[in-house]
């Protein structure tokens, strides 16, 4: 579909991707010069991450990243962009709290330049996303491996493969939608189990870990270009290695998004 002018991307434009079936491509971003480069490079989402705690913090996961820290960052990104759809996480501790504490924290986000809010959890958070949605807080919510809950999870873990997790999952995705979330992501799951929820949601999906058949994709940024240190997750792939700038490898990143060419087979699970 023909992009927009100059203005920034809304809800709605997202949509309307997603009904033609326009595939969706999301990166992390937590500064003002990859934002306005990622922009540049036709990027339809920045997620302002709470992967900053990883990435540019150093830290070993991401429960001790502030609502300061999101609001800082959100600030960045949204300062030096004018089309991007800016989405940032709600940190540990911000939402797992009572609804109107929740919304507090999100108002503050979206003050910062935000148009959704990210939360984690299945349908034990469908009350608040309801209480925001009514309020005026789109909501994306991420349900899978969610990195928040690694301890309660007992790490990074393919989640959804045993009947019952799968029953589970669909149903945190059923009673997202119904509260009223716009988006969904799905992290590290089956690739079937991932297309089935898609195929029954009348919302976009994005898989980070979670097959091709999500509308849309989403990679942290540092480990989509190959410069996180470690090795990288199965879903993950070097977009910088075979181009010769950071520019061109974010374009070839959104061309194999939109083409189905990323993830591959050799991404999913």
């Amino acid at each position: 579909m023909e992009e927009a002018s100059n203005k920034r991307r809304t809800r709605e434009h997202l949509q309307q991707k997603y009904q033609s079936g326009e595939k969706i491509a999301v990166l992390t971003c937590y500064d003002a010069t990859f934002a306005n480069v990622l922009e540049k490079a036709g990027i339809d989402i920045l997620l302002v991450g709470d992967s900053l705690g990883n990435v540019i913090q150093g830290k070993p996961d991401t429960l001790s990243v502030s609502l300061e820290d999101m609001l800082y960052h959100t600030t960045c990104v949204a300062r030096s962009t004018h089309k991007a759809f800016i989405i940032a996480d709600m940190p540990f501790g911000t939402f797992q709290v009572s609804p109107q504490e929740t919304f507090t924290h999100a108002a503050r986000l979206l003050a910062a330049g935000a148009q959704m809010v990210k939360i984690e959890g299945g349908r034990h958070m469908a009350e608040t996303v309801d209480f925001l949605t009514n309020r005026g807080i789109p909501v994306c919510a991420h349900i899978g491996l969610t990195p928040q809950s690694l301890h309660q999870l007992g790490g990074y873990k393919l989640q959804g493969k045993k009947t019952e997790d799968a029953q589970r999952l669909r149903e945190d995705a059923m009673a997202l939608q119904e509260a009223g979330t716009a988006m969904l992501v799905m992290e590290m799951m089956p690739a079937t189990l991932a297309g089935e929820i898609t195929q029954r949601l009348s919302i976009p999906t994005i898989g980070i870990g979670a097959g091709s058949i999500c509308s849309g994709q989403v990679l942290v940024l540092h480990d989509m270009l190959g410069i996180y240190p470690g090795k990288p997750p199965r879903f993950v792939r070097n977009f910088l290695q075979d181009t010769n700038s950071i520019h061109s490898a974010v374009e070839a990143y959104v061309q194999a998004v939109r083409s189905g060419m990323f993830p591959a087979n050799e991404h999913a699970f």
